[in-house]
């Protein structure tokens, strides 16, 4: 099975164009040095940079599924940027993320994905469903579905609140074989009725070397911020992810008796 190598661009951001006010941790479009734009991901709002690692984490592992996500990229503000900003709030995030952050390219014209009236077929809910199992993604609901329609194809957005383990840093291998409850609110858990299948191809697919390539991409300043005296920083989220996918036929099982559950 092949290695995946993921390249992740840096950007520089140049202009701060609107906040997304529907996002609790204040995310905006901006502009960017390559002329493009994107949603941007602030380390000093909210959780810092776990949301952005989460982000990262979830966003790779989508791409590795094949599933369409924004192409993301690490996004540079200078120490001056942002300080004609007239909104205090939106100054103080900026002042507080100076330095690395993380972008998703902005999809332009795209609306936001409603289970009632886009349709989604088994194989490609299940994926869905069945990754959000994997990173603990509690964040993907009818009240909430952080997906998008954008050119008739469905795109996967906002894994920020996924691999919620690392906000109680305790066991990470403990805390990958828990159960996943919030599967249940799920909102393609009705159409996913392909789980035996997505878990039978993908728990082999996502190797122990695509996930060890994935946590690489991690920057040290991230990781710095969170931990202060552990020798391998990044140990943490390969105990965790490793022990969810040797784990996955238990959480796939968890996910088919909640479909189940709907009926």
């Amino acid at each position: 099975m092949a290695v995946l190598k993921p390249e992740i661009r840096t950007v520089e951001v140049i202009r701060y164009i609107t906040p997304l006010r529907e996002g609790g941790s204040l995310p905006a479009i901006t502009e960017a040095d390559d002329g493009f734009m994107y949603v941007l991901k602030f380390k000093g709002a909210g959780q810092g940079v776990k949301v952005l690692i989460a982000e990262l984490i979830g966003g790779e592992l989508a791409k590795l599924m094949s599933l369409k996500v924004p192409e993301i990229v690490f996004a540079e503000l200078d120490e001056a940027f942002g300080r004609t900003e007239p909104d205090e709030e939106i100054q103080d995030l900026l002042k507080a993320s100076q330095g690395l952050n993380l972008g998703m390219h902005y999809l332009q014209g795209a609306f936001t994905f409603d289970a009632v009236v886009n349709k989604v077929d088994a194989l490609l809910a299940s994926k869905i469903v069945w990754l959000d199992c994997l990173i603990t993604n509690v964040d993907r609901t009818a009240r909430n579905t952080n997906m998008l329609i954008w050119h008739n194809e469905l795109w996967l957005i906002d894994h920020g609140a996924s691999l919620y383990f690392q906000h109680a840093l305790t066991n990470a291998e403990a805390q990958g074989k828990k159960p996943f409850p919030a599967v249940k609110d799920h909102v393609l858990l009705p159409y996913a009725t392909k789980l035996d299948e997505v878990n039978e191809l993908h728990s082999k697919l996502i190797t122990k070397e695509n996930i060890e390539t994935i946590i690489d991409l991690i920057p040290d300043v991230w990781l710095d911020e969170i931990f202060e005296e552990v020798t391998d920083k990044r140990k943490v989220y390969r105990d965790f992810l490793l022990t969810r996918l040797a784990n996955s036929n238990q959480f796939t099982q968890e996910a088919n008796e909640a479909g189940k559950a709907l009926v």
